[in-house]
């Protein structure tokens, strides 16, 4: 079945992608249980949301066992930075600098933080 494409996960999505990456692969009832502890939330709405996202390109489901497991297709760092993609064009105007300024002012940045930032600037700024 050819995958459709996607502007990003929804919240409800990222909120399986991140049982996913911290847990690895997973059944819908695992996924199921992270997510809707003391919920009335159905499994079927859970397994129904999952298919959706193998449909989407979202999830690889592997059913070569009775139980299918699920798996995140594309990392963590690469949902991340396609979301920041769209954020930027749809609220910045494409700035890089806006979407940074903003995201810096918006809550107090720990020292750690801090330095990270610095060290990636630094890095970012050495001639190839």
């Amino acid at each position: 079945m050819a995958r459709k494409k996607t502007g990003g996960p929804t919240g409800r999505e990222l909120a399986i992608l991140g049982v996913l990456w911290a847990k690895g692969p997973s059944t819908v009832r695992e996924v199921h249980e992270a997510l809707h502890v003391g919920t009335e939330t159905g499994y079927t709405t859970t397994l129904k949301l999952m298919q959706i996202m193998v449909q989407k390109g979202l999830l690889d489901r592997d059913a070569s066992s009775r139980t299918h497991l699920y798996r995140d297709a594309q990392t963590r760092e690469r949902t991340q930075r396609q979301l920041i993609k769209s954020l930027m064009r749809r609220a910045f105007d494409g700035s890089t600098a806006g979407l940074v300024m903003q995201a810096l002012s918006a809550k107090r940045v720990s020292a750690q933080e801090l330095a990270e930032i610095r060290r990636l600037l630094d890095e970012l700024e050495k001639p190839e």
